[in-house]
């Protein structure tokens, strides 16, 4: 089967500081809003005759939470700001799949070690605003580095929970009382040596969780048990294992991701040697698994941008590795934050023209985060790094005095063998016509984010099944 596709740049935001962490609403009728989550490490105030690189000072942890509407009535400038607040550094964010006590709600992961939950109020199509609702801090001198709720399947599990990971390597379940709403810890338990990066349900079953630190563990626990005993532990990843996400779709699939640039697929019940591994030349900071197909999966690969693996091979035929059906590339920046949309995007241009032999397209519009409606320039600071480690640190550090570069946003074609490069305008797939009419057309919106140029992409992906016997 093959996969004639394309991507293309809708918008390019600027969001000021480091951006890492995006995820559209799941909650059926707020489909349109996005978030978009920052992280911006900030050198403490200047003080006369003393050199800022010797100051005893702690440097700031800044953030960001950035609020958009989507709307393709807007084709050019799709997303429209609805608020931001300022908060500290965001290390995660994730929207609980269902309403609780009639609203969506957000949970925030940032850099003080506290879960802050936020409930969105008013409208969708008219005037929305996130509020903060509840707050648990996980414990003195660690940082919140991941969460995620037990409702992946979209269906309302009782107890409602959250399981969140932190910087000296704990996981922390917290329990959410809907009927205040409000959070507390029920249980908190080491679970790595070093820095635990991703805490994840397991949908089918949500007494299981699963965790990955950076002592390359993957680790399975039990939380009805005693949990500081792991139901199992994987050494199959060789560096730290940063992403897990369990398949809503389908029972008994996982998908893990680590610095060592592989995605790994398991059999849950069978954690000794993986389904598929497939080499995706970039850190797996982050994997999404398509809202509606159970065989789409994106990784956000830090240096190698963002691809789309087709898993159907492994899934039905256990091959030993994923397809990569599509690739989304950016230059000098790190691929963090990634999510499909569920929005069924109208064909604007079906009734005109054939979506795919479209005119080419220029690069998708930039657009400033305050919405002034100006195109603006993207600028990069000169960036320093002030922490190195094997973990890929978050601590970036502004240096105002430097003059900015600029930067372009320009997707390229990746390790897809039918992916052409139009001159920096984003992936574009040149096929046979007659073959397109008869294939069956799907797209798909999509957001991402880059972490040291500042970036916010929204990106549709098109593509058609074709039968070559056909």
């Amino acid at each position: 089967m093959a996969w004639p596709c394309r991507t293309r740049t809708l918008q390019v935001v600027d969001t000021e500081y480091s951006a890492d962490a995006v995820e559209w609403c799941p909650v059926p009728g707020w489909h349109r809003i996005l978030a978009c989550g920052t992280y911006q490490l900030q050198k403490p105030g200047r003080k006369p005759g003393v050199n800022p690189s010797e100051s005893d000072e702690p440097h700031t942890r800044l953030g960001r939470l950035y609020m958009y509407h989507y709307s393709e009535e807007q084709p050019f400038i799709p997303l429209t700001e609805i608020q931001r607040i300022e908060t500290a550094a965001i290390l995660d964010i994730k929207w609980c799949h269902i309403p609780v006590a009639q609203h969506p709600m957000l949970g925030i992961a940032n850099a003080k070690g506290t879960v802050e939950l936020c409930h969105l109020t008013g409208s969708e199509k008219n005037s929305c605003k996130l509020e903060p609702l509840s707050s648990v801090d996980l414990g003195a001198q660690c940082i919140a580095l991941s969460l995620d709720w037990s409702t992946g399947r979209e269906q309302c599990g009782h107890p409602l929970r959250v399981i969140s990971s932190d910087s000296k390597g704990k996981l922390n379940l917290l329990s959410i009382d809907e009927s205040a709403p409000s959070v507390h810890i029920l249980s908190q338990w080491k679970a790595h040596n070093f820095e635990a990066w991703i805490a994840a349900f397991n949908y089918w079953d949500t007494d299981i969780v699963y965790s990955g630190g950076d002592d390359c563990m993957l680790r399975g626990w039990d939380t009805r048990c005693c949990p500081e005993m792991p139901i199992f532990t994987s050494e199959r990843h060789s560096m730290g294992v940063c992403s897990i996400q369990c398949n809503p779709h389908r029972e008994y699939l996982l998908a893990t991701g680590s610095y060592d640039e592989h995605v790994l697929l398991w059999d849950t019940r069978n954690m000794k040697q993986p389904l598929a591994d497939t080499h995706v030349e970039g850190g797996v900071w982050r994997l999404k698994w398509h809202p509606t197909r159970e065989h789409l999966l994106l990784a956000a690969c830090m240096h190698n941008g963002f691809k789309i693996l087709d898993c159907q091979g492994s899934m039905a035929e256990n091959t030993e590795e994923c397809t990569v059906v599509s690739s989304y590339i950016l230059h000098n920046s790190l691929a963090y934050g990634a999510d499909w949309s569920r929005l069924s995007p109208r064909d604007s241009l079906a009734a005109k023209q054939d979506p795919l032999s479209a005119p080419e397209l220029s690069e998708g519009p930039v657009a400033s985060s305050d919405q002034g409606g100006k195109k603006l320039d993207l600028q990069i600071q000169n960036l320093k790094i002030v922490y190195e480690s094997p973990t890929a640190t978050f601590d970036v550090l502004l240096d105002e005095e430097g003059e900015g570069t600029i930067s372009q946003v320009r997707p390229e074609s990746g390790s897809d063998p039918h992916s052409q490069c139009l001159g920096g305008r984003g992936l574009d797939i040149k096929c046979d016509q007659t073959e397109l009419a008869k294939a069956q057309r799907e797209s798909s919106i999509l957001a991402t984010c880059s972490f040291y140029d500042n970036i916010l992409h929204v990106w549709k992906w098109e593509t058609s099944q074709i039968n070559p016997s056909e």
